[in-house]
């Protein structure tokens, strides 16, 4: 494609740090950044202090929706960070330095803005130049002429892939791999008792200086390493390195593949022209035949991009008289060719490689050229004078530039002038968002910067093109689990309606299985979706109350027990549904009498441990019953559920278990503030959420609540008090800020005022104003105006909990279980300062 116009790439947000006055406090500069697959980045940057003349090696990690909530560690490296990784989770991060110690780092108590060093390896004194975490032998490929088919599993295809290695069963085995500058490789394994097995070896028997290096990994389940002295008269060197747990110890054995010289050291127009070769990377981890060199001088470099093919091997014809053999099939070699290679460049500073799998077969590259489906093609170069360009992957041709802000193109007077002024701020460090729709840079002064990149590369398309593009990739990110933080930058208001009834056409074409296993993904995501328009935000209410009924649901029919041991058939919760299902009585009573009481039966703290949830329960169904009157404003919360039979028949199952448990321990049941004493609210509201569920229990075809029910719901504000439903806060992040195009300057440690956001103003007739009670959102308890508890809030969703559980009985674990590493919409969590009030 012919190089793009300006739209490809634009900022999204800066961050940057505080300036402190000049006496204790020198630019940070940075070193290194990584991504994770939850779009969480991790840099590092050296503090110098002036007092004692020493550099603090800082590991700074931020989430992309709160970038200002960074947490910085000491990393405790006597020396500089030279490598960061994350592992395929996307919640374990390695930090290497220059001299030798490698930390691997968890988040404390599973809160992403709290970290802590749990173990780690050293090679004394050895600075370390390359570093990875062993491959678990998952690898997707993605196949872009099959994103019109309607299963995931074609588009999204599991390559045959083995780990690096293997505990017994078949488990891959954690780990990492390192090399340093001496030459070592060093191995460490992780066993599940938590004990570390570190093993090092020479890569050859002729060890020489390793200045940059990089590993990837074979299907075969080997790993590949690739070398160079620096130079770029020597050639880059490659090894295979296996991975084997002899008699408890950790072994590797390495052999010499075949070598390369750099193209542009052999070509007499620029034989002595880029004596240094400063960048070398595979191109995936998962890639190990094809590599990325740059070589470079003081102004301008050059970059050159090799694979490694099967060849045959010519042989004299003397040969093959004499053995036959020979003859009739050419023995086969493998040799380095050069794929492409760009003309002289600016030097370049930093390069971000794409980590989208896509396949690279001929059609699904044709496919993606047609359509304009550019994600995980390209891949970025940094340059000294502060652009970026994307270039494409196999042809290196230009797809799209990027210009520093102290440039623009064609202002040649600038360019001069620039030439003899001070340096130019430049990225020294960039990483590609895991659907390559997002890239974030780092610069000489440790600033942040997010830029977007258009799936099309800035092509105009049209929208339907645009939403299947973005559509195709919400699907992967659903497929995986990976956070979709970086495909929300690209979604218009316009758009989320479409993407929402899109994404749940393609969801509802999936096998019963996948569905079940996708079930609340697919919720958080459209909840996430709905947030970006201000015609849909009621619903993103009625998305996080979803999710919060079906975590109650399956949490409290798992605490019914079969009263004979060796039942055969379905689960008590199983035959609940079954018969809820079947018996389709207005009479609660008439409901609950075909179900074995037996089975319901709970110790009484139990019980009363869970009258919070049941409480929920009971206030919604009512809160919902009571809005069916006036049902024609969707713009309220809880409008979506009056026509979704599926959750009024959980609600519905729901009521049954709390009436059975309430003839057990009547004050576990929901507190209703009725005008007579003598009605049976209960009863009451299940006769009125049968007559709502069977108007939809069945989705293709749906009818209208009848008259006499809407009177009797017209009825209930008089016979019952209507409770406020607590929804969820507006979330404070960055994402509903970036819609208008316009660049967004934050600042390190300083959360920015939510100033001209349109979306959350409409919104706040839900939310509780400052000052007013707050509530623990999944125990549904009351903390007071002003906690006194520690709490945490999800990134994604804002919703709020206490970081100590107050309970101890068994059953109310079970339920803080759910949601004790991820929210219920599968967000991570953040501690919140006290006074989040």
């Amino acid at each position: 494609p012919p190089p793009r116009g300006p739209g490809a790439m634009d900022l999204a947000y800066v961050c940057e740090w505080e300036k402190k006055p000049k006496s204790n406090h020198c630019p940070s500069i940075p070193l290194v950044c990584a991504w994770s697959c939850r779009n969480l980045i991790a840099f590092t940057t050296d503090l110098k202090n002036e007092e004692e003349r020493d550099l603090t090696h800082m590991v700074h990690i931020i989430d992309t929706e709160h970038p200002w909530d960074v947490y910085s560690v000491n990393s405790g490296h006597a020396e500089v960070i030279t490598c960061l990784e994350w592992d395929q989770s996307g919640s374990r991060l390695l930090s290497a330095d220059a001299d030798g110690h490698i930390k691997c780092w968890s988040m404390t108590d599973h809160l992403a803005n709290s970290w802590e060093n749990t173990v780690g390896s050293q090679v004394e004194g050895d600075p370390v130049v390359a570093l990875s975490w062993l491959h678990n032998g998952v690898k997707l490929a993605l196949h872009v002429e099959k994103s019109g088919a309607s299963n995931f599993g074609e588009k999204f295809s599991r390559v045959k892939f083995s780990p690096s290695l293997t505990l017994f069963g078949g488990k891959p085995m954690e780990g990492w791999i390192a090399v340093t500058i001496s030459g070592l490789v060093t191995v460490s394994l992780l066993k599940p008792n938590g004990q570390v097995l570190t093993s090092t070896e020479s890569l050859c028997r002729l060890r020489c200086r390793v200045a940059l290096a990089d590993v990837a990994f074979t299907g075969g389940g080997n790993i590949v390493v690739a070398t160079s002295d620096g130079s770029s008269t020597s050639p880059v060197q490659f090894y295979k390195v296996c991975v084997s747990v002899v008699n408890e110890k950790c072994k590797i054995d390495t052999e010499i593949l075949p070598s390369l010289f750099m193209r542009c050291t052999t070509d007499p127009a620029r034989k002595d022209k880029y004596p240094a070769i400063t960048h070398l990377k595979f191109l995936a981890r998962d890639m190990s035949e094809q590599v990325l060199l740059c070589a470079s001088n003081q102004n301008s470099s050059i970059v050159e991009c090799w694979s490694l093919r099967k060849e045959g091997l010519p042989v004299n014809n003397i040969f093959q008289q004499i053995s036959p053999v020979v003859g009739d099939k050419q023995p086969m070699i493998l040799k380095w060719r050069i794929l492409s290679a760009t003309n002289d460049l600016d030097r370049v500073s930093a390069v971000a490689l794409p980590k989208l799998p896509i396949s690279l077969t001929n059609t699904d590259l044709k496919v993606a050229n047609d359509t304009k489906f550019f994600p995980g093609l390209g891949l970025a170069l940094a340059f000294h004078d502060g652009s970026v360009h994307i270039v494409h992957r196999l042809s290196l041709q230009m797809m799209a530039v990027f210009y520093g802000s102290s440039q623009r193109p064609g202002d040649e007077q600038a360019i001069k002038r620039q030439r003899t002024a001070a340096p130019l701020v430049h990225f020294k460090a960039m990483q590609l968002s895991w659907t390559s729709l997002a890239l974030a840079g780092i610069d000489s002064h440790g600033k942040l910067s997010m830029l977007r990149i258009s799936p099309s590369m800035g092509h105009v398309l049209d929208m339907n093109m645009s939403l299947r593009h973005l559509l195709f990739l919400l699907e992967y990110c659903m497929v995986t689990g990976y956070d979709w933080w970086d495909i929300l930058l690209h979604v218009q208001p316009n758009m989320v309606q479409n993407l929402v009834e899109k994404l749940h056409e393609e969801y509802m074409r999936q096998n019963a299985a996948l569905q079940q296993v996708l079930s609340t993904r697919i919720v958080a995501m459209k909840a996430s979706l709905c947030k970006l328009s201000s015609s849909t935000i009621a619903r993103v209410c009625d998305y996080h109350a979803k999710l919060f009924l079906i975590a109650i649901s399956c949490t409290l029919k798992s605490l019914l027990r079969p009263h004979f041991l060796n039942t055969p058939d379905k689960s008590p919760g199983d035959r609940l549904t079954e018969i809820c299902s079947k018996i389709t009585d207005i009479d609660i009573d008439k409901v609950m009498i075909n179900l074995k009481t037996e089975e319901f039966v709970l110790e009484m703290t139990t019980l009363q441990s869970l009258q919070q949830l049941i409480q929920w329960v009971g206030d919604f169904v009512l809160y919902l019953l009571a809005s069916l009157p006036n049902q024609g404003s969707p713009g309220r919360p809880g409008h979506s559920f009056l026509r979704d039979g599926a959750s009024l028949g959980m609600f519905r199952e729901l009521m049954v278990v709390i009436r059975i448990w309430g003839l057990l321990k009547p004050s576990c049941l929901p507190v209703y503030t009725a005008t007579s004493d003598t009605q049976d609210s209960m009863s009451l509201l299940f006769r009125l959420l049968t007559k709502l569920w069977l108007c939809c229990r069945e989705e293709n075809h749906i009818t209208e609540p009848d008259d006499t029910l809407i009177d009797e719901c017209c009825l209930l504000p008089s016979q019952l008090l209507i409770p406020n439903i607590d929804w969820l806060p507006i979330n404070d992040g960055i994402i509903s800020k970036l819609q208008n195009k316009q660049l967004v300057r934050l600042q390190f440690g300083k959360a920015p005022g939510l100033v001209g956001h349109t979306v959350s103003s409409q919104f706040d007739a839900f939310v509780r104003a400052p000052g007013q009670p707050k509530i623990d959102h999944l125990r549904r308890l009351h903390l007071g105006a002003y906690p006194t508890e520690e709490c945490k809030s999800c990134t994604r969703c804002g919703c709020v909990t206490m970081l100590k559980s107050p309970n101890k009985v068994t059953a109310v674990k079970q339920w803080e279980q759910r949601w004790i590493k991820n929210c219920l919409c599968g967000g991570l969590w953040r501690r919140m300062p006290l006074s989040y009030s």
